[in-house]
Formats: structure tokens, C-alpha cells, sequence
């Protein structure tokens, strides 16, 4: 996987390996995900995205078309995890989110996020409900209001706040 970014961002992009995808009988895996870690520049042309593994808090599960009819959970979610030894803080981190038809006028949906994540630990992000389903979430570190497609899309973790400017490729 490859993001291509255009504006103010450098970007570093892994899709990660052994991704566990939740899946209802609805069909809700197809996801693309991304660790991307962005880096303004000022005035400086971006560089091309490179490959970097992420040594602490990667995505670890992604659930998408919660609250639609026949969904077993009420909302989509994204579940970080810290797979490295020490706390990772989430402070200026967001969660993006981009469709998997997206067009040239698309545009990453934000969730920001804040705290942080013990080594080994989880951190889950509550985003879109919807009136179907039949589970809640339980309570969540961070709330978004993102309505995440049930079959594909981009979900990217992003070093800083500002919407991603980069089309999937």
C-alpha cells in the first residue's frame, strides 16, 4: 500500500501485517489500512511516501458499517494497539478515514485523539452508530463521528491533526 500525498506533508506509510479485521455476517472486511505519520514542512515540497514500520502504536482492528441492519455492533470502531515496550502517547494523533470509491474531491474525515497507550495495550476509537445492530461498544478512549463504509475504505493513524491530502494508489 502506497499513499501519495500533494500540500504540506511527508509522509511515512506501512500496511500492517496480521491486521485482524472483524467481520459480520454482513461482510465488513475489505479495508485498507495505513499507518501514516505526518511531518508539515512549511513551504517545502513533500517528498514521495516511504516504507517504515511503526514501533509502538499500530491499527489493530477495524470495523466498519456498525449500526446498519443486520450489524451486530451499533457503531464502527478502530482498535490501536502499543506493540512496543514503553507508553505510546496519542497527543496530536489522529484517526483518518478515507472511502474506498473515493473521488478527487473526497476528503479524509478526522478524529483526533489524545491520552495514551500502555505497552501491550489497546485504545479503542469509537466513531459512526447507526440505528441498527444489537451490541454497544464499550466505553471509548476517543469518540468520532465517522461513518465508515461496511466493505472498503483507508484507515490511516496520522502524526498530527490536519486532514491527509493523499489518494490511495
Amino acid at each position: 500500500l502506497l499513499l501519495t500525498c500533494s500540500g504540506d506533508y511527508a509522509t511515512t506509510v506501512q500496511a500492517q501485517r496480521g491486521l485482524r479485521v472483524t467481520k459480520t455476517h454482513r461482510s465488513k472486511a475489505a479495508f485498507t489500512v495505513a499507518v501514516a505519520s505526518g511531518l508539515v514542512l512549511g513551504g517545502v515540497a513533500a517528498p514521495a511516501a516511504l516504507a517504515a514500520p511503526s514501533a509502538d502504536a499500530v491499527i489493530a482492528e477495524v470495523y466498519g458499517g456498525g449500526g446498519n441492519s443486520g450489524a451486530t455492533l451499533t457503531s464502527d470502531f478502530v482498535e490501536l494497539a502499543n506493540r512496543g515496550a514503553a507508553v505510546a502517547s496519542l497527543a496530536g494523533f489522529s484517526v483518518q478515514y478515507l472511502p474506498g470509491s473515493a473521488s478527487p474531491s473526497s476528503a479524509w474525515q478526522v478524529t483526533p485523539l489524545a491520552g495514551s497507550v500502555a505497552p501491550g495495550g489497546r485504545y479503542l476509537v469509537a466513531e459512526g452508530k447507526g440505528s441498527g445492530g444489537t451490541v454497544a461498544l464499550p466505553t471509548p478512549d476517543a469518540t468520532g463521528a465517522i461513518a465508515m463504509s461496511a466493505t472498503a475504505g483507508t484507515i490511516a493513524l496520522v502524526s498530527g491533526t490536519t486532514a491527509l491530502t493523499c489518494k490511495t494508489v
